[in-house]
Order: structure tokens, then C-alpha cells, then sequence
């Protein structure tokens, strides 16, 4: 059997996003800044997760909170109508 067969194809890793709000040296999630806050929504409603939205943990859970607080005081809807 060829050696070459058996070996798995190289998969590139794909890079690391950085923080969205690390690199634009933001130190304050506003629930009331829904412009931001819809960045990490999907269009059905839900919370982008961390692998998705490239940031850090910390400011992911400052961004789930903002989130809530904004559907709470109905700034950002929980979901979509059909």
C-alpha cells in the first residue's frame, strides 16, 4: 500500500478572530447601544456564541447580559415575527 494513502490532507487552522471589542479599545457594553449589541444577535433572534463572535469570555458574558437587559426593557426583540 502507497504511504501517501494513508496520510490525512493538512488542514490549515483558521485564524483566531480577534476581540471585537479588545481592538477597538472599547471599555463599556451599553444595553441601550443596540446598533452593537444586533452585531452578536442572529437574525432569528439568538445569541452568537464565543467561537462565532470571536470574543474573548469575559466579554462575552458582558455582551449576554447587555443582551438580556436590552429584550427585558424591549430594545431588542426576543425573536422574530413570521
Amino acid at each position: 500500500m502507497n504511504a501517501n494513502a494513508t496520510k490525512q490532507p493538512f488542514k490549515r487552522r483558521p485564524k483566531r478572530r480577534v476581540c471585537y471589542f479588545t481592538a477597538n479599545k472599547i471599555e463599556l457594553i451599553d444595553y441601550k447601544d443596540t446598533k452593537t449589541l444586533s452585531r452578536f444577535v442572529t437574525d432569528r433572534g439568538k445569541i452568537v456564541p464565543k467561537r462565532n463572535s470571536g470574543l474573548t469570555a469575559k466579554w462575552q458574558r458582558k455582551v449576554a447580559v447587555a443582551i438580556k437587559r436590552a429584550r427585558f426593557m424591549g430594545l431588542l426583540p426576543y425573536s422574530v415575527e413570521f
